[in-house]
């Protein structure tokens, strides 16, 4: 009785300090006034150049001849939304559609369309500030332009960063995605959760001990292809209610403002559940991504930059929405579910029987290529920390992880996952902040170019 008293201690005090970082006073704010700060500084550069940045991203899917880096500039894109799509982009956007409402998808957009702006900066400052490793890679992120941006006083910061982004990739990133997999393949087809997991983990293996080129390859080639299937899906469900859009699209700008007894309270619900789960999905202001995009070959900073924008647009503008309009126009977002049940509802409402398992196939998908995503990233910052002697033990610890985050329960590792994922945006933040001056800089000098 004791120990269960005190595990339930311990759960119910590492939810609460994971609410109160990514609460409404501190994280979510913060990343909001960053994304605002580098949009306005870039004098909304990524909504002004998002035509031509797709036109750079078609020209870039082969690795560029005399450029450095070790894998082409499109399938450092593939890596890093092989990250990011995953259950934020089924669950997540069900979880703020049911405790925000529909006007949390506004709210969403809204924090995408100005989180370019954050993803571009990162990247700028991966690149140029890279390096290359003892066994010839290029290596990059967070922790390499704090230490050689902002300069030694500053190198605490960077290895807190890595520290705090090893950890939340064995959460976040591993154990909390397997789990995922393996209750919707049990609860949807039966298939044990250990089995899941082991699977899981020998497919993992298979990948990510190639390193980075078999990552970007596996990456290249699954994103694309699972994006297609759940794109057509959806575009079938709502062309097949298309007479109903209007409505949607209506009801979300409509809720977004909505208030309650003049107070504005279902504002700030929406406001807050939308921010949460967009940020989730697209990963802008975590500086993740920005560790992927150091490995694509170019010599331009501002041009990986303008790709690595992408990412937050295709999750969350495209991929995001199609989840939301599914749910807002099959008309299951009033009913009682949240979560990946309320998305499975939504396409089984929409397409019939097959809804639910596709909703569960999908899902699956996802999160096995956030699993190999992530891997990459927690990787880097390992290898940041303790040299490049403790690759090949993370990859051990990181397939045993995938099969121990299938079969056990996870609230106290998602309470963990969520505080280490928070923790490692406050020094990508702060090294933003302050090296602002130099992504201004870089990036007028490239477009006078």
């Amino acid at each position: 009785m004791e120990t269960a008293s005190f595990s339930a201690i311990v759960e119910n005090t590492l939810i609460k300090i994971s609410h109160l970082i990514w609460g409404e006073y501190f994280l979510i704010p913060l990343l909001a006034v960053v994304a605002f700060y580098l949009s306005v500084g870039l004098k909304f550069m990524p909504w002004l150049q998002l035509r031509s940045s797709f036109g750079l991203l078609v020209r870039s899917r082969e690795k560029a001849k005399g450029q450095n880096g070790d894998i082409s500039s499109f399938n450092a894109l593939m890596t890093a939304l092989s990250a990011t799509i995953g259950t934020g982009n089924i669950a997540g956007v069900a979880t703020a559609i049911h405790f925000g409402g529909p006007g949390a998808v506004f709210w969403m957009w809204v924090i995408a369309l100005f989180g370019m702006a954050t993803k571009y900066a990162e990247t700028v400052l991966a690149v140029h500030y890279r390096e290359v490793n003892n066994v010839g890679q290029y290596v990059g992120g967070p922790m390499y332009y704090i230490q050689k941006g902002l300069g030694p006083t500053w190198h605490w910061l960077a290895i807190l960063f890595a520290f705090f982004g090893m950890i939340a990739a064995l959460g976040i990133g591993n154990t909390v995605q397997s789990n995922s997999v393996a209750d919707v393949m049990y609860s949807s087809f039966a298939i044990e959760k250990w089995l899941s997991g082991l699977f899981i983990a020998i497919l993992t293996g298979i990948v990510i001990i190639g390193g980075i080129k078999r990552i970007a390859t596996f990456a290249g080639t699954v994103v694309p292809l699972m994006a297609l299937v759940f794109v057509s899906f959806s575009l079938f469900i709502i062309a097949s209610n298309i007479i109903l859009l209007p409505a949607a699209i209506r009801l979300i700008i409509e809720t977004a403002f909505e208030t309650e007894s003049g107070m504005g309270a279902s504002i700030w619900l929406a406001m807050r559940w939308g921010f949460a789960r967009g940020i989730f999905s697209n990963e802008a202001g975590l500086g993740s991504a920005a560790i992927a995009h150091a490995a694509a070959s170019t010599d331009s900073p501002t041009k990986q930059g303008k790709i690595a924008m992408l990412g937050t647009f295709i999750d969350t503008i495209c991929i995001c929405s199609l989840t939301a309009f599914v749910i807002i126009m099959t008309g299951t977002w009033e009913s009682a579910e949240k979560g990946a049940s309320l998305s499975a509802l939504a396409f089984t409402t929409g397409i019939g029987s097959f809804g639910g398992p596709l909703i569960s196939i999908c899902l699956a998908v996802f999160a096995f290529t956030t699993i190999i995503g992530w891997s990459y990233y927690g990787e880097r910052c390992a290898e940041y920390l303790f040299g490049g002697r403790i690759i090949f033990a993370y990859r051990i610890l990181w397939i045993i992880a995938i099969v121990i985050g299938a079969i056990v329960k996870l609230e106290i590792i998602w309470a963990v996952a969520d505080i280490f994922n928070g923790l490692m945006a406050l020094p990508n933040l702060i090294a933003l902040l302050l090296l602002s001056p130099l992504v201004f800089k870089l990036s007028t000098t490239s477009q006078k170019n």
